[in-house]
This record gives C-alpha cells, structure tokens and sequence, in this order.
C-alpha cells in the first residue's frame, strides 16, 4: 500500500534539509505544548484503555499506530474516531515519565521507563487494587 503523504514527507525533507531547532527552542516548544494541554481533562479515558495500552509496550517499544491496531484488536475503541487523542495521552504520559519515546526512521516509538516499568509491576501485583492506581495516574496525568 502506498503511503499517501509520500510526496509531503519528500518535500518536507527536501525544504528543511540541514534546518535544525537549539535544544533551548526544543524545550521551550515543549514546555508551551505542555501548558496547552495541562488543561485538558483525562477523567474520560477509561482506566482499561490505559492499561491496555502500558500492557502493549510492556515487552517493547511502539509506534503509535502498532498500538493503535493492538487497541482495536482489543476492541478498545476510545480512539476509533479521533486518533489524535491517543498521541495527546501518549505524550502526557511522556510527561509524566511513565512513557520515554525516541525518532527512528520517520517513526516515533514509545517505551516504559523504569518508573513506568514499576508502575505496571505494581498493579499486576496489587490486583484488585490496580484500578485506583489507574485512576490516580489518569489523574495526575491531566495536572
């Protein structure tokens, strides 16, 4: 299947050859994205998607549209007509340094971190227990 943004991402690369952003631009972009969404509310995301989606980056590292698909095939559809959603909760997960991502080929993959690692062992561990920890993380998430 071709990809329909083919010609984008070409021109694109084409255009900003060589361009590049200081780490201090880098981070003051990310602090303004971060500001724009500390308004945002998570409450609405159900705590089974979150730990669907913790429990697929449990053994290695995605990009968003692998765990996208292993949503679905979950048939967790919080994300099913508004994709975007599931890069906002991915990225504030980020924030939250449950979740660390890096760039490799044109793909953003994500990972746990320790603390994410530790987060999930916690509620495996804890059971019944695991959806107030869920709720606390969706919580402090949207802070």
């Amino acid at each position: 299947m071709d990809d329909p943004f083919s010609n984008l991402k070409d021109s694109i690369k084409k255009d900003f050859e060589g361009f590049s952003f200081s780490e201090e631009r880098k981070t003051a972009v990310k602090e303004t994205i971060r500001k724009k969404q500390s308004h945002l509310e998570l409450h609405y995301w159900k705590e089974e998607t979150l730990k669907n989606i913790l429990d697929s980056l449990h053994d290695e590292a995605k990009h968003g549209y692998e765990i996208s698909t292993q949503l679905f095939q979950k048939n967790e559809l919080s994300f099913k007509n508004n994709e975007g959603q599931l890069y906002t909760l991915l990225h504030l997960l980020e924030n939250k340094k449950i979740l660390s991502s890096k760039w490799i080929e044109d793909k953003k993959y994500y990972s746990l971190t320790a603390k994410g690692k530790k987060f999930v062992a916690t509620c495996e561990h804890r059971g019944s227990k695991q959806r107030g920890l869920l709720k606390n993380l969706i919580e402090e998430a949207s802070l």
